[in-house]
């Protein structure tokens, strides 16, 4: 009898447990942010321009997901960075609490007057949501080989694999099998 108590303590423990985890899990930052502005390249020309430098920089239109309010035109905090070679850079964009950390890029395509560079970060928000990896692609435009060019710049959100509660099916299970082993041994 004192074996089904100790069980039953365990298992009531467990349920309490789980559900503090559950209603700890924060949000994920989903969806598609667009901004442009203007780039200052290294180099007059695109061929050879290795980094950047950013200025009035603003939120567009089409965005989805936990970026569908951002209202069109709102200043964006944007670093320069190093593209070529690959360059880490913490905080690359910033608007209304949300981060973009650029991890990796990689130069698609390039000629004179076109600059595709595309690669992989982590957005970060405000309380409540989740680092969440995303994808990026910066595009550039140089007529005539000014140094300041037009640019766009596109992050979409990684949707990782959810769990489908079998992480903490498997830690329920365990836990209970040592109960069951402790209230087994408690009686010797």
């Amino acid at each position: 009898m004192k074996s089904i108590k100790h069980l039953l303590a365990s298992m009531l423990a467990m349920v309490v447990a789980a559900s503090f985890a559950l209603s700890a899990q924060a949000t994920p930052i989903t969806g598609i942010l667009n901004i442009a502005g203007t780039a200052n390249f290294n180099t007059s020309s695109l061929t050879t321009a290795s980094s950047a430098t950013f200025s009035d920089v603003i939120v567009l239109g089409g965005n989805m997901g936990t970026f569908a309010g951002f209202g069109v035109g709102t200043p964006v905090v944007m670093a320069s960075y190093t593209f070529d070679p690959s360059t880490i850079t913490n905080g690359l964009w910033s608007v209304n609490g949300f981060t973009f950390n650029l991890l990796s890029s990689t130069v698609v395509s390039r000629s004179a007057t076109f600059l595709s560079v595309s690669g992989t970060g982590i957005i970060t928000g405000p309380a409540g949501f989740d680092a969440t990896p995303g994808m990026w692609a910066f595009t550039s435009q140089n007529a005539g080989g000014r140094p300041h060019d037009t640019f766009s710049f596109s992050a979409n959100t990684v949707a990782a694999a959810p769990d489908s509660g079998m992480t903490l099916a498997l830690l329920g299970a365990g836990l209970m099998g040592l109960a069951a082993f402790r209230a087994k041994f408690a009686k010797v």
